[in-house]
């Protein structure tokens, strides 16, 4: 790979010309291949043998693949039973169950496209709530859709701003802040990384940096965890802000357990021993990542403790009435009050839905499950509840698909029911996972999977999945 030259000699310096030796010749090697499995809709499945599966040894459910074969064709994929995800960002995995013992209301600042988000829900204690943001429109709806697809309805996708948190009255026990940053740790998968790479952007990006830290660390509770997080190599961006944290805000570093077999690089910079977290292709299996784990001073107290009454001056007016049986298609349905956002009626977790309150002045685009989607007088299951964990399953019939009609299905092509299927409202499952609705209306059937999901492809491939039964 040929290396901009500024890059080069400086981060040789900062390496050192052993190191640097092995990471030039890993980002020459092919980028390991790995995915980490929903662990609420896998259990009872294991992977597919033909893969020859290694776990990754810092994340739960997690395992490097031998090949990389045809997600896309994988109907499993679409449903929420896994993840293709970077082994490297993982580590929030080991992070979060290392220091997180008790449900806590954490915030992912920059979240999408959402494979730290649902690796960190994975990872925290039953009864957590995460919030994920993305400020830019398009990223925010890719968060959105992979969340809704992960299926937890303790979750929030939020399109801001960080700064926009300071308007709100929440604060958070864990903040994620996987920081824009200039992209040097994807040089070996994303060309554009390379090309757009400079010493300029390096500089720019830890000024934004910077504001970014600035703006979520007031949000941050005493004796809560900011993990910090780059996809970047030098020290300008790593551990020159981690040092800046220290001083500004007075952060106190905290260690996270590793093994030296990991191959986890520490501090390269000289006389700063604080723990830190360097993940270099070449050293360890996966691409470049760079995470340190602070505390903010003082005494800890998790606000989902404090989420048992309700601030009667932030209640809202009376919640207009909604149908009945809409509340029945959730396995609990009296843990759920209804609320409409946009045209869409969510059913959010009544245990948190005073945070949803307090983030009047942000801009939700997805909160618990999206139960319906309102069409005049008519409420359509929507394409989230089929995916969500809350689904009572059997408040639908259901029509089970082999492979051929899976991906039929997921092209978004008109399904082929059975003759004796009931009319009305279909869940569509593969391999027991739901994957969808479609409304039966007797001499023809609609899909109502969302268009702007669908499966572009053409390309026809022979019936396989990642998962089978154990």
């Amino acid at each position: 790979m040929l290396l901009p030259k500024d890059f080069s000699s400086y981060t040789r310096k900062l390496m050192g010309e052993e190191l640097f030796s092995q990471f030039v010749e890993g980002l020459d090697s092919p980028s390991p291949v790995s995915v980490r499995l929903n662990p609420f809709k896998s259990a009872g499945e294991v992977l597919n043998p033909s893969m020859n599966p290694r776990p990754v040894e810092w994340c739960q459910h997690a395992y490097y693949l031998q090949k990389r074969p045809p997600f896309t064709m994988d109907p499993l994929l679409h449903s929420g039973a896994y993840y293709v995800q970077d082994a490297s960002s993982m580590f929030i995995d080991q992070v979060l169950r290392n220091h997180v013992t008790q449900p806590v209301l954490m915030l992912d600042l920059c979240a999408a496209p959402g494979g730290k988000t649902t690796a960190a829900m994975s990872a925290l204690p039953e009864g957590s709530v995460l919030v994920a943001n993305e400020p830019m429109p398009l990223r925010a709806q890719i968060l959105s859709e992979n969340v809704q697809k992960y299926g937890h309805p303790d979750m929030v996708v939020t399109q801001n701003f960080p700064s926009d948190y300071l308007k709100t009255g929440m604060e958070f026990d864990v903040i994620l802040a996987d920081v824009p940053c200039s992209g040097e740790g994807m040089f070996r998968k994303d060309e554009g990384a390379l090309r757009e790479w400079s010493v300029q952007h390096v500089s720019d990006s830890s000024r934004l940096q910077r504001e970014i830290i600035d703006a979520a660390w007031s949000k941050l509770r005493p004796g809560g965890l900011f993990i910090y997080s780059t996809c970047t190599f030098n020290s300008k961006e790593n551990e020159e802000n981690v040092a800046w944290l220290m001083e500004h805000h007075d952060a106190i570093p905290l260690e996270i357990e590793t093994e030296s077999k990991w191959g986890i690089t520490g501090s390269l910079v000289a006389d700063f021993n604080v723990p830190v977290y360097r993940f270099i292709p070449g050293v360890s299996e996966g691409e470049g990542l760079f995470m340190a784990v602070m505390m903010k001073s003082g005494e800890s107290a998790c606000q989902s403790k404090k989420n048992s009454k309700t601030d009667k001056r932030q209640k809202r007016q009376a919640k207009p009435s909604m149908p009945q049986y809409l509340s029945s298609w959730l396995k609990e349905e009296k843990d759920y009050s209804l609320r409409t956002i946009g045209d869409t009626i969510h059913a959010i977790p009544s245990r948190w839905e005073d945070y949803l309150e307090k983030m009047s002045s942000l801009k939700v685009i997805h909160a618990g499950v999206r139960l319906a989607k309102i069409k005049g007088k008519d409420h359509v299951p929507h394409h989230s509840l089929a995916l969500s964990l809350a689904l009572r399953r059997d408040a639908f019939p259901t029509c089970e698909l082999n492979y051929t009609h899976a991906i039929s299905y997921l092209r978004r092509e008109a399904p082929i029911l059975p003759p004796n299927t009931p009319s009305g409202y279909v869940l569509m499952t593969y391999k027991g996972h739901p994957l969808g609705f479609a409304k039966n209306l007797g001499t023809r059937s609609n899909n109502l999977y969302p268009q702007e999901w669908k499966i572009k492809s053409g390309h026809d491939t022979e019936e396989w999945s990642l998962l089978e039964p154990a």
